[in-house]
Formats: C-alpha cells, sequence, structure tokens
C-alpha cells in the first residue's frame, strides 16, 4: 500500500514526517468520508464542520495540507483560505460546486495550490492531495543537521536569486519576493529548463497538475501573478515571454546561472 510521507530536503536524510490533512467541510457525510478515505490511505486527518473550528485547529496544530469546501455558512472557504495563506505555506485545495468556474479562478488566484469539484470521486480526492503534497516542502526537523551553505541550489536571474531548496527569491537589494508555493512551483519548471518551449500541458505536467479541462487556465494564472513579481512591466517580459499558440520561454541570458 502506498504509504504517504515527507521526506526530509537533507542530503541522505531518512527522515519521515507523516503527512497531516485538515478537512473543512459543512457536509457531515461529505466530511467523514473524505477523511475515513484518507486515513485509510495512511494520512493522519483531522476534520472541522465550519471556518471558526478549522481555525481553532490550525492555531493549535500544524498541517501539511487543508481541503476547504468554499460554500460553508458563516465564513466560507475563500476567506479561510486568505487567512492561512496569509499565516502559512501550507497546501491548499478547494472543493466547489460543479460549474462555479468564477470560484475556481478565484481560489486560485489567492493562491491554493488545486482545486476538485463537487460531486467528486474520492480517488480523485486522493491524487490530487498525493499531487500537492509532493510539491509541499517540509518543515525541518528539530534535530537535523544542518544543511551546508555550499550545498544549496540557487539560480540568478536579471535581478533576482532563486534559492531552491529554502523556495525562496530575493530582489537586487536582498529583499523577499512574497511568493505563493504554487507560483514558486512553476518558477523553478522554468528556471531549471531555461530558453526551451514549454507547453502548457509539460507545465502542468512537471508540477503534478492532475489532467484537467481547466489545467491550462490554472497555469496562465500562476504565470500571470509570476510576471507581477519579477517583471518591470508585466505586459513586456522580458523574462517570462508568450509563444503564441505555443506555450511559454523563460529566456535567460547565456551564463546567467546558479
Amino acid at each position: 500500500m502506498f504509504i504517504p510521507n515527507l521526506l526530509s530536503a537533507e542530503s541522505g536524510s531518512e527522515s519521515i514526517v507523516k503527512a497531516r490533512i485538515i478537512v473543512v467541510e459543512d457536509e457531515p457525510d461529505l466530511r467523514e468520508a473524505v477523511a475515513e478515505y484518507l486515513g485509510a490511505n495512511g494520512y493522519d486527518v483531522a476534520t472541522a464542520e465550519n471556518a471558526a473550528a478549522a481555525r481553532s485547529l490550525l492555531e493549535a496544530q500544524s498541517f501539511h495540507l487543508a481541503i476547504l469546501d468554499i460554500a460553508m455558512p458563516g465564513e466560507d472557504g475563500l476567506s479561510l483560505g486568505r487567512w492561512l495563506r496569509s499565516k502559512t505555506q501550507i497546501g491548499i485545495i478547494y472543493a466547489t460546486a460543479a460549474g462555479t468556474a468564477l470560484d475556481r479562478i478565484v481560489g486560485l488566484e489567492l493562491g491554493a495550490d488545486d482545486y476538485i469539484v463537487k460531486p467528486y470521486e474520492l480517488r480523485e480526492v486522493l491524487a490530487r492531495v498525493r499531487s500537492v503534497l509532493r510539491r509541499v516542502p517540509q518543515p525541518a526537523a528539530p534535530q537535523a543537521a544542518k544543511i551546508e551553505a555550499g550545498a544549496r541550489r540557487f539560480m540568478n536571474f536579471g535581478g533576482f536569486q532563486a534559492d531552491f531548496d529554502g523556495r525562496l527569491v530575493t530582489g537586487a537589494n536582498g529583499a523577499v519576493i512574497e511568493m505563493a508555493k504554487s507560483e514558486f512551483d512553476v518558477l523553478e519548471v522554468f528556471l531549471t529548463r531555461a530558453n526551451r518551449l514549454l507547453t502548457r500541458a509539460a507545465i502542468s505536467e512537471a508540477i503534478g497538475f492532475v489532467e484537467d479541462p481547466e489545467s491550462s487556465r490554472a497555469v496562465d494564472i500562476r504565470i500571470m501573478r509570476l510576471r507581477k513579481k519579477i517583471e518591470a512591466d508585466p505586459a513586456n517580459p522580458k523574462f517570462l515571454r508568450t509563444v503564441r499558440g505555443e506555450g511559454y520561454i523563460f529566456s535567460l541570458p547565456t551564463g546567467e546561472s546558479n
């Protein structure tokens, strides 16, 4: 059976952390079904029936991923996700009703890592959870050995520096560029494949998106957000160029690398 875990980023480390997930859903039967199914597949799962209960859990415990229903009484899932994203880089999957494309787009713009449309199959939930968790950085273990500075992977582009191991981007003045985990995922794909044409399908596959009719739109939204953060003129990008009808190219001058 597949045993979900997150391996330490340290070289040679076998430290394993069992992935913890919180399911926030106001429908009791669905909430318990998702929790039971994910638990049976090896995850540590907690549940909350509304945003208030979720906030209490999230402030008291640490989680790797949250599955948030958008349409809940009181505070909705989008608001809860916005609050969560302002405090942590936890993975976020939104659950949205069929036909509400606007909710999905807003969720992605708020920094969600994925979404799932109701009614859904539990196997699809598991596939999306696995996909997102592959991209969630594990918090450093308290007794883990420190990574030597020379072992970290960096890449410079323009006046920016990307720290792949720290999943951090800094500007020319050393200031940290605030970036959602999903945005860094896309940036890393481009930087490690600089000066190559990448289709939307190739980008989706590289970041672990489950095949979905909305996946191309999701990629475009992340690229739009990236341009606002790394381009002096997002409308006329220097780095992240569009090749009409084909995809995107991240232009990096020869010799500029990590």
